[in-house]
Order: C-alpha cells, then structure tokens, then sequence
C-alpha cells in the first residue's frame, strides 16, 4: 500500500502508540496515509477505536515479524 508518512513506534507501550500517531497524523494533509509499527500488544484495539473516535480511517492492520503494522488515512 502506498502512504505518505511511516513512523517505528516499536517499543513504546500506551498511551504512547496513539499520542505520536495522533502528531503525526497531525502533520499530514487530508487524505494523506501514515503507515504505523508498533509492537504494543494493545495497539490493534487502541488503533481501531482511535481511527473511529476521530474519524481517521484505518485503513489495515496487519502482523508482520512480530511487529503491529496499521495504515491510517488522515479525515
């Protein structure tokens, strides 16, 4: 999937993940996509009722290597 911005937020736990998603998602024009690691085993419920409180879409989540990767699209 393509995206405009990707931050490593491996090693962070909460409320972390979603505070630095949340700058940079800040960061980006309307539409843009930010593609997200995280290895915070509380990030895919975190990041799904984020996307739905804020209206960000999110767009896939995913595992890979053992790492939480999401890509959120910017309302």
């Amino acid at each position: 999937m393509d995206f405009d911005k990707e931050i490593d937020l491996s090693g962070l736990n909460c409320p972390l993940p979603i505070l630095r998603t949340k700058k940079a998602l800040a960061e980006l024009q309307s539409g843009q996509v930010l593609k997200v690691w995280a290895t915070d085993p509380a990030t895919p419920k975190d990041f799904d009722a984020f996307a739905r409180q804020t209206g960000n879409a999110l767009l896939q989540s995913s595992n890979e290597n053992d790492k939480f990767v999401f890509f959120l699209r910017r309302k």
